[in-house]
């Protein structure tokens, strides 16, 4: 369940619907549905957390925050954009009006987290850049780490299916998505970074960067 990925970077795989969750310097990059806490708390036994920050705020990443948040007496932060949802807990009011994401709030959402903090791009986070990188939801974040390439791009992109678990490079299903264009406007300034290791909140990790851009090219900016 705990795989290393990158130097001080710790994989948290979890079952699906859960997403996966990142280690690095005493920071938790996302959570997991509210039904996979017990499960993200269990995995995380013994670690010495010192912060919970979100790549964006949507049901299955936001539903475990307030009870790692809790159980580790530590805050949780998110993009700007986010900021009311994840207090709120509760992201519908920026999704796309749609069964599935009313389905997801009432089964996968966790309670809001009301003394949550906010993140803007250039913050610092477990050694990694905080980058604003909207689209799939309006404060979604990207954490780069310019050093050794490392990227956590969130559900800006998906490297597996979120309905078959099918492997491979997708945009993220657009049901699911805010704005869809803006998006891949975030998409294509990720891909200009140059990650050579690219992890996603949705499949395996990616360890050729050119994978990235190749895809991502295939769209007009």
């Amino acid at each position: 369940m705990l795989k290393p990925v990158a130097d001080g970077v710790t994989l948290i795989e979890q079952r699906p619907p859960n997403p996966n969750a990142y280690l690095v310097e005493g920071v938790l990059i996302d959570s997991a549905t509210r039904i996979g806490r017990r499960r993200l708390l269990a995995a995380l036994r013994g670690t010495c957390l010192n912060a919970h920050v979100l790549t964006h705020v949507h049901p299955p990443t936001q539903g475990a925050s307030r009870a790692v948040a809790e159980a580790f007496g530590i805050c949780v932060s998110c993009g700007a954009g986010d900021l009311e949802a994840l207090r709120r807990g509760d992201a519908r009011p920026w999704q796309p009006r749609h069964f599935l994401n009313d389905l997801q709030k009432a089964l996968l959402a966790g309670p809001g987290v009301p003394e949550a903090h906010e993140l803007v791009e250039g913050d610092l986070v477990g050694g990694f850049e905080v980058l604003h990188a909207p689209g799939h939801s309006p404060g979604h974040l990207a954490f780069w780490r310019a050093d050794d390439k490392v990227l956590v791009i969130g559900d800006v992109l998906n490297n597996a299916s979120v309905w078959t678990g099918q492997k491979g490079l997708r945009e993220p299903p657009a049901v699911f998505t805010a704005d869809p264009a803006l998006n891949r406007k975030s998409a294509h300034r990720l891909a200009r970074l140059g990650a050579e290791t690219v992890l996603f909140s949705h499949g395996p990790p990616l360890q050729d960067g050119g994978q990235l851009a190749e895809f991502v090219g295939r769209w007009a900016e």
